[in-house]
């Protein structure tokens, strides 16, 4: 048999060949048309009964019917008027049937969420750990499949999967008492286990150009949170059995676990660096992302190497690669074989095959299923012996994992992925059917093809993640090679030879240091301001239009394409007046004071855990792609609810003076120091006016004040205009009555258009007189959604009505904007691109 290429196999018809049997009009814009109806039923606020998806399938079938009919008739009856007819009503028929598809599988997935009633409820479960259990210093995360519920002995229907966290140690229940936890056991998948848990939707925090967490749960199945109870006073836990349910995770976390120990007994002495190693070698075997560090992740984000460093589509597409090379090679050593199927047949299907259980070992991660359905897509056409022009095999691969998945469309994953491939099948060789055959042939293609894929993703890096890798393409000329064919082949390879994850991890070390030292240099990322969307479809052909093969006096027409995206800057407010932002945050504090040339950040929200906080998280992201330079940060109090991501901001705006009621031996003194907030203090910036009205410097001396009591509040005033008082906001941290009865008797001015209500509003706060004091017409809270605290407390809010005073949570609003020229109105970011995969919470009893 003839040694057949599987790289040609797999590869689209090179330009300009006549395919053999030229593919129909009606095939592509069938496929654009399910594209385009993916896209346009995740735009939709919200879904629409089933009975309306049904009949538009019924309308797009009838379509499609039509469209065969008329495309179907002989040339001489059928004008090119008729075929272009045909190809507009395919076109219209995928759309139709995709967007009533999908619409469908939401109506069907929604109808399974977790009921209100049930959210806050103490439920014994009884499931199946569903995935490898995730292990940090304050407990562990797990996934589990729910086989039975039951409420106060009664049975209840919940999702399917839900995710809990199992704290260990001392945990603040609901009512605020300190409960000791049972510690977590050895938890495995497949382990069947009876829990008492309190779930919740999935709820997360909705900030400009911030993670959308609703749908990265939607997309993994999960329709409820929660955590477990396992403390004295609530039924204990037990492990049921274990079980050969979900054998595939439960062999990932046996990989996992081995490879962390084996490269642990590997390090000798307090080196925390080749420790960490291990968890990129147990990410690229098990895809485990979670198990590598922090620190780490930002390193390879600020290199451009993030998407090397677990499995991807990259390795598992070489995977595929590697292993139709290998079937191939030995099915040719079989005659008999090689009659029944040929070779370059049995490869490309053992291929695909083959990478697709390699994905499902991966975790079946949303990239692996891309890929894996893209490949299979490619794979089928080339078996069914179809040759097709290569826009048409990309618009197929793309059309197929939409249908497989159209919430992909909403991944950045997605477009990077296949923008890139575009790209490469336009301008690399597989295009032009010319395959370098020397080694330096081989290192020129890998080059170019570098430079190429970063001249067209760097736009579209930008719009997705307001930032890019400078350093990028050097990194990736050197980690791609490096961690693709030596690192990953041998991290696999420790599978069957466990020694072998120690050369992998050996392989790392001078990687690291390479890619820690290159994320050092000044300029190593490039950061600039979210541009709008029109401004990054532009960036984008501009970067293609760049990376084509055309002369250079065409590719400079890119420059005004460009421009928009490179020198945007967002709008500011007018001299003499002020914006607040009230970042979404969860359980804390954290509003964001711009004014025309200044900005102030008010606290800087919780610490989430000891890898995140609302810092790196939330105001460092929110900052970039506002394109803001803070220049000063004041922290009301020292609760960590108000600290825990300064310490993340500093870090990106070494400007920033920091200000607050910081005792001394604060950790953060050790990174700035503090200048004490004393009522008094006054400042004004582009005509407004800045003061703190507390804490006094009596109260700052008294050596038993709680930190509740030294909060400090904030009064924001924007210009006068007309001789009429400008419009003031009142930042008033976490002060209590007594406090504010303090502020009263010395006549503070805290009379305020908007009001940061006191203490995420405590019942300790908000007092009568205060608010009649201060009549604010909006009030804001900042409270974590189905906090244990019970804020805001309903009395509390009772209270604001009744003043007729609008009350404006960050749990039901996302980020809130306010402007000091338009005091009326409240822009809530959940209300900005509502999407119907998002929680809506029940409104507030009037």
């Amino acid at each position: 048999m003839p040694a057949i290429s599987t790289t040609n196999a797999i590869a689209p018809a090179p330009a300009g060949t006549v395919a053999a049997a030229p593919v129909p009009w009606l095939v592509p814009a069938l496929l654009l048309g399910a594209v385009s109806g993916a896209a346009l039923q995740l735009q939709q606020p919200a879904l629409w009964p089933a009975a309306a998806y049904a009949a538009l399938l019924v309308v797009a079938c009838a379509l499609g019917w039509c469209a065969r009919a008329v495309h179907g008739r002989p040339r001489a009856a059928a004008g090119r008027g008729a075929r272009a007819a045909a190809t507009v009503l395919a076109l219209c028929a995928g759309a139709l049937a995709m967007f009533a598809g999908a619409g469908l599988r939401a109506v069907d997935y929604m109808e399974e969420g977790l009921a209100p009633a049930l959210e806050g409820q103490d439920i014994r479960v009884t499931g199946v750990v569903a995935a490898m259990p995730q292990a940090n210093e304050a407990g562990t995360r797990l996934r589990m499949d729910v086989e039975a519920a039951r409420l106060n002995g009664s049975p209840v229907a919940l999702p399917t999967r839900i995710e809990v966290a199992w704290y260990g140690g001392p945990f603040l229940d609901p009512g605020g008492a300190v409960d000791l936890q049972r510690q977590p056991p050895a938890l495995k998948a497949g382990d069947r286990w009876a829990l008492t848990v309190r779930l919740k939707a999935p709820h997360g925090l909705r900030n400009p150009h911030g993670f959308d967490y609703e749908l990265w749960m939607w997309e993994q199945g999960v329709q409820a949170t929660g955590y477990v109870r396992a403390g004295p006073r609530d039924e204990p836990p037990v492990h049921l059995q274990s079980t050969w349910r979900h054998p595939v995770e439960r062999l990932r976390q046996s990989v996992r676990d081995a490879i962390l120990d084996r490269l642990a007994r590997d390090v000798h002495g307090d080196d925390p660096a080749r420790a960490r190693i291990a968890g990129v070698v147990a990410a690229l075997v098990t895809g485990d992302q979670r198990a590598i560090d922090r620190a780490d992740w930002d390193v390879f984000r600020a290199t451009g190497v993030a998407h090397l460093m677990s499995i991807s589509g990259l390795h598992i597409t070489l995977f595929a690669w590697l292993a139709a090379l290998a079937v191939g090679a030995l099915w040719r050593r079989s005659t008999r074989l090689c009659l029944a199927v040929p070779a370059p047949s049995a490869a490309l299907a053992a291929g695909v095959a083959l990478a697709a259980a390699y994905a499902v070992f991966s975790g079946w991660g949303v990239p692996a299923q891309r890929t894996v359905t893209m490949l299979g897509a490619i794979a089928l056409l080339q078996l069914c012996g179809r040759r097709w022009p290569w826009p048409q095999v990309w618009l197929l691969a793309c059309a197929a994992v939409v249908v497989a998945d159209p919430w992909a469309l909403a991944q950045a994953g997605f477009w990077l992925s296949f923008v890139a491939v575009g790209i490469l099948f336009a301008t690399n060789s597989v295009a032009d059917g010319a395959y370098p055959s020397s080694v330096r042939q081989r290192f020129h293609a890998l080059v170019r093809e570098q430079w190429v894929v970063t001249l067209a993703l760097t736009p579209l890096t930008l719009l997705l993640f307001g930032q890019v890798s400078v350093v990028g393409f050097a990194a990736n000329l050197v980690a791609i090679p490096w961690v693709t064919l030596v690192v990953t082949p041998l991290a696999l390879g420790g599978v069957l030879w466990p020694p072998l994850w120690s050369l992998a991890a050996f392989g790392l070390q001078p990687l690291a240091v390479l890619l820690q030292w290159l994320a050092q240099w000044p300029w190593a990322v490039l950061h600039m301001p979210a541009a709008p969307l029109w401004a990054g479809v532009l960036a984008v052909a501009g970067g293609a239009l760049v990376a084509a093969r055309l002369p250079w006096r065409l590719r400079w027409l890119a420059l005004p394409l460009l421009w928009p995206a490179l020198c945007w800057q967002p709008a500011r407010p007018a001299a003499g007046q002020f914006e607040l932002l009230a970042a979404d945050i969860g359980q804390g504090n954290a509003v964001l004071v711009r004014t025309a040339t200044h900005a102030l950040l008010y606290d800087a929200g919780p610490r989430f855990s000891r890898e995140s906080d609302a810092g790196h998280r939330v105001l460092v992201p929110l900052l970039r792609a506002l394109g803001e330079r803070v220049d000063v940060l004041m922290l009301s109090h020292r609760d960590a609810d108000h600290t825990g991501g300064a310490a993340a901001v500093l870090a990106q705006q070494p400007g920033a003076e920091l200000t607050g009621s910081i005792e001394a031996e604060h950790t953060l003194q050790a990174l700035r120091p503090v200048r004490p907030c004393v009522a008094g203090q006054r400042w004004t910036w582009d005509g407004v006016s800045f003061e703190v009205l507390h804490p006094g410097a009596q109260d700052a001396a008294a050596p038993t004040a709680r930190p509740n009591a030294l909060s400090c509040v904030l009064r924001i005033a924007a210009a006068a205009e007309r001789g009429e008082r400008g419009s003031v906001a009142l930042l008033a941290g976490d002060i209590e009555a007594a406090q504010e009865q303090a502020l009263l008797a010395r006549g503070a001015a805290v009379r305020a258009d908007v009001l940061l209500v006191p203490h995420h509003g405590s019942k300790t706060s908000s007092s009568p007189a205060f608010l009649e004091a201060v009549a604010p017409r909006t009030a804001l809270v900042q409270a974590g959604y189905r906090n244990r605290f019970g804020h805001p407390a309903a009395e509390v809010l009772q209270r604001y009505r009744e003043r007729g005073i609008r009350v404006v949570e960050s749990s039901r609003c996302g980020a809130a904007a306010w402007s000091s020229a338009q005091p009326a109105r409240v822009a809530c970011e959940r209300d900005v691109g509502a999407r119907y995969w998002q929680h809506r919470m029940a409104p507030w009893p009037e």
